[in-house]
């Protein structure tokens, strides 16, 4: 009976002849020992599959026959230490380093062949032993060194390190079977060794970076440990073999081309110094993500891919799994596309490792869902087959074999039945890759139809040049453009500009390239002149930035969608052009459209906070701004759009404001403890300090660029005081807790301030103390306040801060607002009120109608409400529960006080004027319509007005 039942008949000869010269390597007994467990049919088929596959397995254990044994009873036998004392002299390292990695190889081939680990497993263990080989060589020779020339020291006499820098599939942990390992040295400072033979640290650490890679790279007899690849450092091989750190920086600020920027999103510090290679990364982290959206990336992997494809051809390289269509390197570009594009701006996309990354990109939705697992599982096939490929002869290849005899062997190491199942999976990964790819990063014109904008490329080349303007405003003229003239003098400023003649060549091509979609897209709109003229500040704006350009060229439904909104609202165009950031928001309509609950933005405002360093306050604040922002277009995108109705857009205006209040007053809150420590009695669960919004932020009615009234109170005693070093009493911790707010809120950073903010409403106003304990609230409110301060308290709500003290707040409003009042008396000064604030603030005339402040208008509305709530909460408290005018209305109904049929005329009326205040804000007109407008609204308003207050 053969050792071997389940080796196929075609490689059974081979098996036994293999297993034969096992058996002369080891002693009897611990063949006996092996033959035993081999009874167990599924490890004889894992050694089946190992010595078939893996000449190198084979030669291993014949070698060191302990080793098969140990593999057989172990489910990992560890990374063997290397105890660097030990070592004598360079010969004796060189070969514990090779004895380590052969066994250390010998085992990933065993695991993975035997199906005990994955591929990822298998990478991490091959990636862990290149660590410790690369850390013990150095170690071992800075040691040497250093006896000889002394230590090198910086010109503050501090030791220096070279830190070396993984690349490539080490540097992403992902290191296959013989692989090259990439390197890049590097060390802190110039200066010069301590020693009696004193040299410069350059010499020092190159001498150290050779002996380093001839100790790992050189072949002996026991082999190699990794062929070591040092071309990606700085000017390849005509460059310097080690930097310091300054003369790297200024190489890749200076001279770093894009597929450098590519091999730095996998650069990983494998050994030296920890706190100097952070150091390192940091200076080198600007260079390789930039801060803002960078499609100009996409053009580069074009290239890259195109010169391998070339390569691919003229090499024959159609079997190759890394290199060939639908390969591994497919993969890797379609996730270093989106890490460069939108590295700068997502630092989870800085994730080094594959697998890690594409989920990543699927949750955030630069991929289409169940991409990320089908790209993924593409990838470990291929990946495994690889190191298949790899481990039958230990030499590097990704060449799927032309040998019938081969093929077979390499199918049946993977587990499957035949060649043609495995090239069958094979064709299916592959094809599944290539078709994300060209999603991704294929040229527009290899999956397009031809643009129109060809069409346009002779005007806009011509648009300057009078002997062409005759033809050019015909073309317009048959376009739409009216009037034509006015569409190409704004082309031929455009390209006549000194700063588009001071373009380069790449920004200048960007340009021309952008220029005919737009007039192609443009043409499309209902007026083109008008949305011509509305993005073409962007357009300015984003020239010395010409990676936006790229944006817009390589995603048409960016454009369109941007015409589309620019022509809806001078608003949004003048945001994109002030902050040409936010085009990043139209790259994907569903998000862009897609409203958002309250928890929805507070949620990612978090999410998005997380990816700020906690230390940079600058950097928190920008966040804030750009969230601010791009929450505001997308409400924006989506009113104009018809997607949200004017009630939901000031819900989610207010949602956005209290989401960014909460932020901020935890930023300050932070800060403010830093310095001062906890004031008595409070804690980071409970502040004792809460925000309370007052007008349109208090009933829920923001608008595009609205003000943000709001009042600071606490209830903590003022008499005690924070446990800080520097402790100051809570009264003044509160203060400077509120100015610290309002600094972050208001500060004008270059995104601009958060928000204006008013804090005039505070009890006693601009004279009065900035934070109020809400005992003193309570006791103006009672006992000082105005009446229109009492109605400004009917809008008033609790937004941020200490959730225990919004609840009492709210308590005490209820109580301030039921009192029982003078109706009459409260008639008198309500009227007295508006009619003072209409003879100030209304621009109402014979022609004109103000919204707002005209007879019959909004604040008409608004007063008759506070009214109603004062006067009669005392019998009816539930009409003040709600701070929306809308809801108090209805209120008022549901609790008889007011007929149905009046309530909803004034509702109707209130809802119509806030429609096109909304409207004409987005339009940047005055909220000011024609006389002959809403006459039955007005009317409607002024016959209540009549019925309730006379």
């Amino acid at each position: 009976m053969p050792l071997f039942k389940s080796c196929p008949a075609e490689f059974l000869s081979q098996l036994e002849d293999q297993w034969s010269h096992w058996r002369d390597a080891a002693d009897e007994e611990l063949a006996a020992k092996t033959e035993v467990l081999l009874k167990d049919e599924s490890l004889q088929l894992a050694v089946a599959r190992s010595f078939v596959g893996s000449d190198f397995l084979y030669q291993q254990c014949c070698r060191q026959p302990q080793l098969l044994m140990d593999l057989l009873q172990s489910a990992d036998l560890g990374l063997e230490t290397i105890a660097v004392d030990s070592i004598g002299d360079e010969q004796a390292l060189d070969r514990r380093l090779r004895q380590v990695r052969n066994r250390a190889t010998a085992e990933v081939i065993w695991r993975d062949f035997a199906g005990q680990w994955d591929i990822p497993r298998v990478c991490l263990r091959l990636t862990e032993l290149a660590e410790l080989c690369i850390q013990v060589a150095l170690d071992w020779h800075h040691r040497q060194l250093v006896a000889r020339y002394g230590e090198p020291r910086d010109g503050d006499g501090n030791a220096q390190s070279l830190v070396v820098l993984g690349m490539g599939k080490l540097g992403a942990r992902e290191l296959n079977l013989s692989s090259d390992i990439d390197l890049i040295f590097a060390y802190p400072e110039p200066g010069e060794t301590d020693g009696d033979q004193s040299i410069e640290n350059q010499k020092f650490f190159q001498r150290l970076g050779q002996r380093l890679i001839k100790s790992l790279d050189a072949m002996t007899a026991e082999g190699f440990v990794f062929r070591v690849d040092m071309r990606l450092r700085p000017y390849g091989d005509s460059g310097p073999l080690v930097s310091h750190f300054a003369a790297l920086e200024d190489y890749y600020q200076t001279q770093g081309r894009e597929w450098e920027r590519f091999a730095m999103v996998k650069a990983r510090p494998v050994a030296g110094d920890g706190a100097v290679a952070d150091e390192l990364m940091e200076l080198l982290r600007p260079f390789t993500y930039r801060r803002y959206i960078d499609f100009s990336a996409i053009d580069a992997l074009r290239e890259m891919k195109a010169l391998i494809q070339r390569q691919v051809r003229a090499r024959g390289l159609s079997d190759n799994i890394k290199l060939g269509r639908g390969g591994i390197r497919e993969v890797e570009f379609i996730a270093q596309a989106f890490q460069l594009i939108r590295g700068g701006r997502e630092p989870a996309l800085r994730e080094r490792n594959l697998l890690k990354l594409l989920p990543l990109l699927e949750q955030d939705g630069h991929l289409q869902a169940g991409a990320a697992a089908q790209l993924s599982a593409a990838y470990l096939l291929l990946r495994r087959v690889e190191h298949a490929l790899q481990a039958e002869r230990d030499q590097q290849t990704q060449t799927l074999p032309s040998e019938d005899e081969r093929r077979q062997k390499l199918a049946f190491a993977l587990g499957r039945d035949s060649w043609e199942q495995l090239h069958a999976e094979l064709a299916e990964a592959r094809a599944a890759i290539e078709s994300e790819f060209d999603a991704v990063i294929a040229p527009p014109e290899e999956i397009a139809e031809p643009s129109a904008a060809e069409e346009w490329q002779g005007l806009w080349l011509s648009s300057a040049d009078d002997a062409s303007a005759e033809t050019n405003l015909h073309t317009l003229e048959q376009a739409g453009y009216a009037p034509a003239r006015e569409a190409l003098d704004l082309l031929a400023d455009l390209r006549a500009a000194p700063m588009v003649a001071a373009l380069p060549t790449a920004a200048r091509e960007r340009l021309d390239q952008t220029m005919p979609l737009l007039l192609a897209a443009a043409s499309l709109e209902r007026e083109p002149l008008l949305a011509l003229t509305r993005v073409l500040p962007l357009v300015r704006s984003v020239l010395r930035r010409s990676a936006y350009l790229v944006l817009i060229n390589e995603n048409p439904p960016v454009l369109s969608q941007l015409l589309r909104l620019c022509s809806a609202s001078p608003w949004i165009a003048e945001q994109l052009a002030r902050h040409p950031i936010l085009l990043d928001e139209l790259l994907d309509s569903r998000r862009l459209l897609a409203p958002s609950s309250a928890a929805d933005i507070a949620d990612e405002l978090r999410r998005e906070m997380l990816r700020v360093d906690p230390d940079d306050l600058e950097a928190q604040m920008e966040a804030l701004r750009h969230f601010k922002q791009s929450q505001s277009l997308r409400t924006a995108a989506q009113e104009v759009s018809g997607v949200l109705p004017l009630m939901k857009v000031s819900d989610a205006l207010t949602w956005l404001a209290e989401a960014i209040l909460q932020q901020s007053l935890q930023l300050a809150w932070v800060q403010v403890v830093e310095k001062y420590g906890l004031p008595a009695g409070a804690s980071a669960e409970d502040m004792r300090f809460a925000i309370i919004a007052y007008g349109k932020l208090g009933g829920l009615e923001l608008g595009h660029g609205s003000d943000l009234d709001i009042v600071f109170v606490h209830d903590a005693d003022p008499q005690q005081n924070t446990d800080g070093a520097t402790s100051i009493d809570n009264l003044r911790f509160y203060t400077r807790l509120a100015q610290r707010l309002i600094h972050i809120l208001q500060t004008r950073t270059l995104s601009g301030p958060l928000y204006e903010v008013d804090t005039r409403l505070r009890p006693s106003g601009n004279s009065g103390l900035l934070v109020t304990s809400t005992s003193a609230f309570e006791k103006y409110q009672r006992e000082s306040a105005w009446t229109w301060e009492h109605q400004a308290l009917v809008r008033a709500r609790p937004v941020a801060g200490s959730a225990r003290l919004c609840a009492d707040f709210e308590q005490l409003r209820l109580q301030l607002l039921c009192e029982a009042r003078d109706e009459k008396k409260l008639r008198e000064e309500v009227v007295a009120m508006r009619d003072k604030m209409r003879a100030h603030l209304d621009k109402s005339n014979d022609k004109n109608f103000d919204l707002k402040h005209g007879p019959g208008g909004i604040v008409d509305i608004e007063f008759m409400v506070q009214y109603a709530a004062l006067a009669w909460a005392q019998k009816a408290p539930s009409i003040v529960r709600y701070t929306d005018n809308i809801r108090i209305l209805e209120s008022l109904t549901d609790a008889g006080l007011m007929p149905a049929y009046q309530a909803e005329h004034l509702i109707d009326a209130y809802k119509a004027y806030r429609s096109e205040g909304h409207r004409l804000a987005l339009q940047q007109l005055p909220g000011v319509v024609n006389g002959d407008q809403f006459t039955a609204e007005r009317k409607t308003v002024l016959t209540n007005w009549q019925q309730l207050l006379g």
